[in-house]
Parts: structure tokens; sequence; C-alpha cells
């Protein structure tokens, strides 16, 4: 009987994925050969490559089918990736009204700091970002300047004391925007240079850290988040919680009790708290939160690859370094010479091209679509996906992308380029607020080490470079470790 029952059950569970695999096909869109029971996705037992360069391998399989768009299967759960780049600008902008979810997973109930301006959808976000979004204006980053460049000399202090010997560069650049955001965002010194047990570092690090329990639990609230608010999952663990949200509230109580004022994003999110249409001390600390988090990892992995791809290309190298002392000279780094460092901004760019930290969107279907030259409905509640590695590294935008090429930034290939063809932040409504903010600190930290230090790979490094399997944010495996010699 046991037996039986076990058939019956494998047998009804066969049919069952059978007929959910025929949803994209009874609507005339192509589809790959999704697998039971993972669909398109990769078995997260044995997941042996980074989520975003699997995302990258679908897109690279529709794209040389020849094909616009392609329905998935997540599970059982129908996905629709776009690949034709009027429809990314469509999902992404024009039509956006109708994707304003990015279909990620919180629980406000239970977790309340996961309900920040990234994650959540529909009106909050809409009042959430139209709170937030004077923030991270140009003259706001401006204001900011000042505070930013203080953490230089203990980034420059540390290279002063370790570049000798090989450099684990993104454990240090992690050090250095995590003491910036902590600045910047906080009003506070998290000293990381000098206190390798700092708690910042310390829950920065663990949110970030992914092992297989860790990756079977964002399988599961990802891909069934009603049953997981049902069992009280949270995001971020409590003691991460629990940390950040006394920090916040220790740090705004402060400041109100001694009429406090500093030139820094908790003070924009306070002048916030007492408006009219204030933000609540949780809302605060969300927002806090992932300022923080995607400050200091994105802007570190970015400087990270920037480097490592200077370390390999001695001509880019001297070039970017020429610019800088023709600019800056021996002086004090300022605002308005970070504006005039064309070269470097190219740079940035094709990192972000080809190391985009954010290395796909999601987006969700909140009000039925038509898509506009077909006769296909996507229906309310489906997921959209799109891979951004995928088409900043796409041949027909990028010829021979594996090449690190800052003249693709050029302005007249820009122009000659599709827009959409490079969104490192997103684009639209919802593109990253922050990128003022990241780019920012981005050049400080780049123009700081470079005309300071010559920069050459590292055999510790391995080659060619394979991204960690473990990460959301792209990393590469065994870290990226470099030689760095004094300029003369």
């Amino acid at each position: 009987m046991l037996f039986s029952a076990i058939i019956l059950i494998l047998a009804l569970n066969y049919f069952y994925y059978k007929w959910k695999f025929t949803y994209w096909q009874c609507k005339k869109i192509p589809t790959l050969a999704p697998k039971i029971p993972f669909g398109d996705l990769p078995n997260p037992l044995k997941q042996a490559e980074a989520t975003g360069v699997h995302i990258k391998r679908l897109y690279d399989q529709i794209k040389g089918k020849g094909w616009k768009h392609a329905g998935l299967y997540f599970l059982a759960r129908p996905v629709y990736m776009v690949v034709d780049l009027e429809y990314v600008k469509n999902i992404l902008t024009k039509d956006f009204h109708h994707f304003v979810d990015r279909g990620f997973y919180f629980n406000e109930k239970d977790d309340p700091i996961s309900a920040h301006v990234f994650a959540v959808g529909g009106q909050k976000w809409r009042n959430l970002r139209t709170k937030l979004t004077p923030t991270f204006t140009s003259g706001k980053m401006k204001m900011m300047f000042q505070t930013l460049l203080e953490c230089e000399a203990n980034l420059l202090k540390r290279f002063e004391k370790e570049h000798k010997s090989a450099i684990d560069i993104k454990d240090i650049l992690g050090c250095f925007t995590t003491d910036i955001i902590g600045s910047c965002g906080f009003g506070l010194d998290f000293n990381t240079f000098e206190d390798e047990n700092s708690p910042f570092r310390k829950y920065g690090k663990k949110v970030f850290a992914s092992n297989l329990t860790r990756r079977l639990q964002i399988f599961f609230f990802t891909h069934f988040p009603s049953m997981a608010r049902a069992l009280k999952v949270r995001h971020f663990s409590k003691d991460v919680a629990d940390f950040f949200t006394k920090v916040v509230k220790d740090t705004v109580e402060f400041r109100e009790r001694n009429n406090y004022k500093r030139k820094d994003f908790m003070q924009l999110l306070i002048d916030l708290k007492n408006c009219n249409s204030g933000l609540t001390l949780n809302e605060i600390t969300a927002q806090s939160l992932i300022f923080f988090l995607a400050g200091f990892e994105t802007s570190s992995t970015t400087m990270t690859f920037a480097l490592y791809e200077l370390a390999k290309n001695e001509k880019i190298q001297e070039r970017v370094r020429d610019e800088i002392f023709s600019i800056l000279g021996e002086e004090k780094i300022t605002y308005e010479a970070l504006q005039k460092m064309k070269y470097l901004a190219l740079v940035i760019n094709e990192t972000l091209r080809k190391y985009p930290p954010l290395s796909f969107l999601t987006r969700e279907c909140v009000q039925d679509y038509k898509i506009p030259d077909q006769d296909v409905i996507i229906e309310k509640g489906t997921k959209v996906v799109i891979s951004i590695l995928g088409m900043h590294r796409d041949q027909e935008f990028y010829p021979d992308p594996e090449t690190f090429d800052p003249g693709r930034f050029s302005e007249g290939n820009v122009v000659s380029r599709h827009q959409y063809a490079y969104i490192p932040f997103g684009e639209g409504p919802r593109i990253c607020m922050g990128l003022r903010f990241g780019m920012m600190q981005t050049k400080v930290g780049l123009v700081s080490l470079l005309r300071k230090f010559k920069f050459t790979v590292n055999g510790r490094t391995k080659e060619p470079i394979k991204f960690d399997v473990r990460g959301f944010i792209l990393a590469a495996e065994g870290d990226i470790w470099l030689n760095a010699q004094k300029v003369c």
C-alpha cells in the first residue's frame, strides 16, 4: 500500500508539472526545455555557478535562437524573460505602471527592516521613493563629500602598512566603504581598519555571507513568499536586525535630544521623520540598512574589479594615473576635480559593464499587460527577469565582450548604442537612487590609490575569474589579490 501510494504521488506530481509546463506554449511564447522539478533553475543542492551567471546562460540561449523573449519556469511557476532591448525599455520605463514591483521578498510584520525601498512595491514604494529621492541630488552629494573624503586617510594608512605583500583588495576596500557609509550614513566612526572585530564589518559581511542553509532559505522565501510570511521567515537574521535597529534608535534619540545636526544621510532621514509626511523609526532603520548594505558592497566590488582590470592592462592604468596627476597634481581631491576626470569615468563604466554588481533585475506584473507588437497577455502576478550580465556581455552590443576597453563608452560609441544595452543601476522609475553616491565613493577610492600605487595581479588570484556561486552580488571566487608598488 505504501509503495502504491508513493508511486501515485510521484505520478500525480509528474503530470502536474507536465501540465504546468504547457503554460507558455498555450500563450504561443517560445520556451526552453524545463526539467522536473526545478524548471529552468539549477538544483540548489548542486548549484555550480552564480545565479546571475545561470540567468546569463538562459539569456544566451534565448538570444542564440533569435527570440525577443521566452517563457521560463522557476519550479512550476511561469516566469517571463525579455531579451529584446525595446521590450526591456517597455518594462522598465515606458509601461512601468504594469511592472512597479520587484517581486522581492520582505516580511514587514516579523522583520520590519526588510521593508526597505529596494524591496517594497505599490503605493508604499511610491511614498518612500518620493520622500527619499531628494536626499540623493548632486547638491546633497556635494554636501557629504568632505565627510566622505575624511575616510581616505585610513585607506592610505592601511596600504602603507600592507603594500609590500599580496593584498586582498576586496577586503581592504570593503573596510573603506564601510567606514564611508558609517560616517556619511550614520555619523559614526566604524573604525573597521583598526578594529578587525568591528560589529559593522561583522554584520555587513554576515548579510552577504552564504552557505547551503542560507541559500536554501533564500530559495524558499523567493519561490514561496506567502508560505514564508505565514511561517514568519525573516529576510535578515534577528541579531542583524536587532543590532541595526539599536544603532539607528540610539543615533536618532541622541541627535534629537541634543539638537545635534550633521551633514549626512541620517540627518536627511531625521528631517523627513519630523516633517508632515514623516518617516517612522522602522522606516528610517530599513532605509539606513539598505543604504549601508548597498553602499559598502557594490562600490567595493566595483573598485575591486576596476583595479584588477587596470592591473592586467598597464597602459590603461597609466593613462588613468596621468589624468589624475594632470588634474590634481599633489593637491587634495575635490568634488569638482572628480567631475573633470573623464577617462576615469570611462574605466568605471567599462568595469560596471563587464562586472555589474547586480547581475540581473526582477519585476512583477501588477496588472495584465499586452505585449505591444503581439497578441499576448502577460498576466498579473507573473515574475519578469532581465539579465544585465547577459546584455552587458552580448557581442551584438559589445564586440569581443571579454576584452576590457574603456573606449566603448566614448561619446561616439555611447550615442550609437541602444540606451538599454547598459543598465548597471537599473533604469526607469526604479533606477538606483544611490548611484551618484556610489560613483562618488568609487572615484575617491580609485584616485586615492592610483596616484600613490601601481598595481599588478598577484599569483594568488585565480584566473580566469570565476564568480563565487554563493554571492548575490558578483564576487570573484577565491578573492582578488594584487601587488602594489609605490609610485615614484
